[in-house]
């Protein structure tokens, strides 16, 4: 599949390095890719402006802050029409349960991410938001028990980095 941006190896190392620790300084991503500090600003602002980087997040432990549920709903609506998809889409965007969302293929028309601070929440969530929701015909969850891997969305192949 042929990417969709023109990059070269130091473009991949920048954003392998940056989806590693979106903090560091230029100075320490120019060095760590190996150009000037100048070069390298530039590439990045041109990496941000393309929509390749499209922001910088604070990734947090949620289980330290006391949101000790992680749960994935998969949803099946009774109707697929393209107007549904989208009103379910932005549904989602008002419910603070739902970290991130995902329109999937298959017995599932949609896939959630959910955090809450326990379990009754979660369930009440899933009870009177979801389950009552307009055009939902299944809900399926999954709970965690741990996450066992957590890298950025990327996978960044050696071979892009030159």
């Amino acid at each position: 599949m042929p990417f969709k941006a023109d990059l070269d190896a130091i473009d991949w190392k920048i954003l392998k390095e940056l989806q590693d620790n979106g903090r560091m300084t230029n100075v320490e991503l120019s060095r760590r890719v190996g150009i000037s500090a100048p070069p390298c600003l530039r590439r990045v602002k041109r990496l941000e402006d393309a929509g390749i980087i499209h922001g910088y997040r604070a990734l947090l432990d949620t289980r330290m802050l006391g949101f000790d549920v992680v749960a994935f709903c998969l949803i099946g609506l009774h109707h697929q029409s393209e107007s549904e998809l989208k009103a379910f889409a932005e549904r989602t965007r008002g419910w603070p349960v739902v970290r991130a969302a995902w329109m999937v293929s298959g017995e599932s028309d949609f896939m959630l991410h959910c955090v809450a601070r326990d379990l009754a929440t979660f369930q009440t969530f899933v009870i009177e938001e979801l389950t009552s929701a307009p055009n939902v015909d299944t809900v399926r969850t999954a709970l965690t028990i741990r996450q066992v891997k957590d890298q950025g969305l990327a996978a960044i192949a050696e071979s892009h980095q030159g």
